[in-house]
């Protein structure tokens, strides 16, 4: 018997105390990057995240004023004013007193700068006066004895003598001569009215009598010598109601008469025929005015209430006067309303003294307080919105600061549907600039937001099935060898720049879709099918060809079988179209079924984008599936179950957690994407879900129109606020995944 010999245990090397040492060095430092490279990540989200709200913030910030008195004028004190203004950097104004005197003044110190007698008759004085909205300076006065007269006042900026001697140069001008232009005499005037355009000037004048008095004054323009040639169209006409104030729209077709009753009636302006009365509420209207850009016509009444009406067109092509808001009331009567000459914002001054700054869109009131320098005798509005010069008694003078940035700002402007000037009814509208200055600005979020998610439906619809069907197959049974060249070809697929993609999808793809619409669907109509039927003919099939095909290398001989079906699927559009479509699919869609077709729409967009996501998804999933433990997938089949079975009741259960965070970021992906939406939607912010009309994402909003905004203004902070909606929308869907991820990894943990 052979003794076996013992067995030595062979000694491992030895380590060192200074190789422990290294080693654990090494780990700290190892622990001490990771753990400041993950608080980095989190200070950044975070410094993004106070950043927008740095810069979002001044747009919901109060509106805010200070009072102060500049000086006392005891020449004021014996005349009062009828007219007050002043001019844009709040240096020069102007006072036109009831005796007829104009006079400039410096606003810092209210020293008389310049002065000049109206040409009035003797013995008469100004009872009333009115200013153009479309205001270049025009001004209309009447005297008591029924007599108007128009003057415009300019300001010149001069450098006579470099940059440091800048002088502000006022002047009065009569560009429609020093006569009167309208008269209305042996009647007490209640209101007029002065409107001035390119055109015509119109000029009207009521009484408390219920007598209307208009001038249309046309101008015609000697191309050769620029003299101008003026050609009046008076009309006259008596009302049966008390006028209490008067007002003239800006396109010249209505004059609009407030009366005692709460009424307001528009009436015809060539004719003063009366077309229409709408009722305001049971108090007089005591003073109207007209908006920026002369649509909408306010009426401040004796209860404190200001309406906002403007002409809407209806199904039978005329147009209807319409109350669309009422503001707040205020405490007392309105007496005064002084609308801004570059928003759609105005302040109105009640009996009591208060002083409400508006905006109409936003529809709120921005501000509110009480002079308390007492009652005002003349206002006057800069034309920048930040000052109100104010007359006071005893020749005193006042200026309210006012930092009024941003009023147009509000949760329904932004959210909600607004009926805006010239719509028909309220809707959801972005349009953020125009060519003119009474442009009404459109500040609503919803429908970017509504472009983003449809972009982003559109996207995963196309991209889900083919990702995640792709991905179950290459991880589950699909040969090995074969894995290992379709997976990185797939992957690699996200390298490619998002831009090119944009400009393929719109510079080709979108031209070929509109062409072969028809194909398309009809792709769709017979590849699902025939696939189907191949893949059965193929597992009922027992010949020799089926040993040919090593097991996991199906999909090579799918390839020709998807040319095929292309092939027959673009041969038959042709005559499917011609013979249930008239031809062209495109057509009968906008003329026949009512869909609106553009080119650049959201099937462009849903292949285009989805082609980006589907590396993404297909990546991330098809890494859970394969890294399912094998005895998981052996021990179902094992049990009797086919692979179908082990795949969609073991294997996917398993991986779920991994397919869901791929589904996550695919949709993160797709929300903020820019380019592509960019380049091949048409970026129209219209709300439709019909799959043939484009979209314009928050993203690529915020691309477009960054450059052109003003650094600080409303639409440079807004564009900030959907930047900030992208950010929490990702957080929050974030947040979620993973927080359903956990639970999915909780739940199948134990399989």
């Amino acid at each position: 018997m052979n003794a076996v010999p013992p067995v030595s245990a062979v000694a491992g090397p030895v380590r060192s105390a200074r190789f422990h040492q290294r080693r654990s060095r090494k780990d700290r430092a190892v622990r001490w990057l990771v753990s400041i490279g993950g608080v980095g990540v989190i200070s950044a989200v975070l410094l993004i995240f106070f950043y927008l709200l740095y810069v979002v913030l001044p747009l919901f910030l109060p509106a805010t004023t200070d009072l102060v008195n500049i000086a006392e004028n005891v020449r004021w004190q014996d005349s009062q004013a009828v007219y007050l203004s002043v001019e844009e950097q709040l240096e020069v104004g102007l006072r036109v007193s009831r005796s007829g005197e104009a006079e400039f003044f410096s606003v810092s110190e209210g020293i008389s700068l310049q002065t000049q007698k109206l040409p009035l008759r003797e013995n008469t004085r100004l009872i009333a006066s009115s200013r153009a909205i479309e205001f270049d300076g025009t001004v209309a006065v009447i005297s008591d004895t029924g007599r108007m007269l128009v003057f415009t006042h300019r300001y010149e900026t001069q450098f006579s003598g470099g940059v440091d001697t800048r002088q502000i140069v006022p002047e009065i001008l009569f560009p429609y001569g020093k006569q009167a232009l309208l008269v209305l005499p042996n009647t007490d005037i209640s209101a007029i009215a002065v409107s001035d355009n390119d055109a015509d000037l119109v000029l009207a004048a009521t009484g408390v009598d219920g007598r209307v008095k208009m001038e249309m004054i046309s101008k015609a323009e000697n191309f050769l010598t620029g003299e101008i040639t003026l050609e009046k169209h008076p009309a006259e006409a008596q009302m049966d109601f008390k006028i209490t104030a008067v007002t003239i729209s800006g396109n010249h077709k209505w004059l609009y008469l407030g009366d005692d009753r709460g009424n307001l009636h528009r009436l015809k302006l060539d004719t003063l025929e009366l077309l229409q009365t709408v009722k305001l509420g049971d108090s007089a209207i005591t003073t109207m005015s007209m908006l920026l850009g002369g649509i909408s016509v306010l009426a401040g009444d004796a209860s404190g209430t200001i309406s906002q009406l403007f002409p809407v067109r209806g199904q039978d092509n005329e147009y209807r006067l319409e109350l669309i808001r009422q503001f707040r009331q205020q405490s007392a009567s309105i007496v005064q309303i002084l609308p801004e000459q570059r928003r759609k914002g105005f302040l109105a001054l009640d009996a009591q003294n208060g002083l409400g700054i508006y905006h109409s869109t936003a529809n709120r009131l921005v501000h509110f307080q009480i002079l308390e320098s007492g009652k005002p005798l003349g206002l006057a509005l800069s034309p920048r919105a930040n000052g109100l010069l104010i007359e006071g008694e005893n020749g005193s003078l006042d200026m309210l600061a006012i930092k009024n940035e941003h009023p147009e700002i509000s949760f329904s402007s932004l959210w909600q549907k607004v009926w805006y000037e010239n719509y028909e009814k309220p809707e959801y509208v972005w349009q953020s600039s125009a060519s003119t200055n009474e442009f009404e600005p459109k500040f609503s979020l919803t429908p970017l937001v509504f472009g983003t998610l449809k972009a982003a439906l559109y996207a995963m619809l196309f991209a889900i099935p083919l990702a995640l069907m792709g991905a179950a197959y290459t991880a589950y049974f699909m040969s090995p060898a074969l894995r290992n060249w379709v997976k990185p070809s797939i992957e690699i697929m996200a390298a490619l720049p998002t831009v090119i993609l944009g400009f393929m999808a719109g510079l080709w793809f979108a031209p070929w879709v509109e062409e072969n619409l028809a194909a398309i669907f009809m792709i769709l109509l017979i590849l699902p099918p025939g696939l189907l039927i191949f893949a059965w003919l193929w597992h009922q099939y027992e010949g020799p060809v089926k040993t040919w095909v090593p097991e996991g290398w199906e999909p090579i001989l799918q390839l020709p079988l998807l040319l095929g079906l292309g092939m027959l699927a673009m041969w038959l559009a042709g005559p499917v179209q011609t013979l249930f479509f008239g031809g062209d699919l495109r057509i009968w869609l906008s003329n026949e079924a009512g869909i609106p077709y553009d080119q650049r729409n959201a099937l462009v967009v849903g292949c285009a984008m989805g082609f980006a996501v589907i590396p993404t998804i297909f990546s991330i999933a098809e890494d859970a599936i394969f890294g399912v433990p094998e005895s998981l997938s052996d021990g179902s089949l094992a049990l009797g179950a086919t692979p179908w079975q082990s795949l969609m009741r073991v294997v996917l259960p398993t991986a779920s957690p991994g397919i869901f965070s791929g589904l996550m970021i695919g949709l993160g992906r797709a929300v903020g994407e820019t380019m592509i939406v960019l380049m091949a939607t048409g970026n129209t912010p219209i709300m439709d879900w019909n799959l043939f009309e484009g979209m314009r994402t928050l993203a690529a909003n915020i691309a477009v129109e960054m450059p052109e905004s003003e650094v600080g203004g409303s639409h440079y902070r807004i564009l900030f606020v959907a930047a900030l909606v992208l950010f929490l929308f990702t957080f929050v869907v974030n947040t979620g995944a993973e927080l359903i991820r956990q639970r999915l990894r909780d739940k199948y943990s134990s399989l």
